[in-house]
C-alpha cells in the first residue's frame, strides 16, 4: 500500500471582528441635604426724631398789664437758631417766646 501525502492548498483567511456596544444607565444618588441653623442678633438703633420746626409766635394784644419774662404765652425758643428760623430774631423782653436763655448779656434783648 502506497501512502502518498496529499497537499492541501490554503484556503480563504476569514477573520471575524465583532463590536459590541452596551449602554448602562445608572441612577444618580440624590445630593445629600444640607441645613445650617446659625443664630444671629441685629441691634436696630432708631435714628432720633427730627426736631418740628419752631412755630413763629402769634402776635396778641398785651392790654392786660401782664409782666413776665415770657410774654405770658406759650411761644417758647429752644435756642437763637430757632429764633431766627421763626424769623422772630432779635427777640425783645416782653415778646412772645423771650426767655433769659436767649439773653446772654442780659439787657433784655435775646439772640442779637
Amino acid at each position: 500500500m502506497r501512502t502518498v501525502a496529499a497537499k492541501t492548498k490554503p484556503g480563504p483567511t476569514v477573520t471575524v471582528t465583532e463590536t459590541a456596544t452596551v449602554t448602562v444607565t445608572a441612577t444618580p444618588e440624590p445630593a445629600p441635604t444640607v441645613t445650617k441653623v446659625k443664630k444671629v442678633r441685629v441691634t436696630v438703633t432708631a435714628a432720633p426724631p427730627e426736631p418740628e420746626p419752631a412755630k413763629k409766635p402769634v402776635a396778641r394784644d398785651d392790654s392786660t398789664g401782664s409782666s413776665g419774662d415770657s410774654g405770658g404765652t406759650s411761644a417758647y425758643y429752644k435756642n437763637c437758631d430757632a429764633v431766627r428760623a421763626a424769623g422772630a430774631a432779635p427777640i425783645r423782653s416782653g415778646q412772645p417766646g423771650y426767655g433769659r436763655h436767649l439773653d446772654r448779656d442780659g439787657d433784655g434783648v435775646g439772640c442779637e
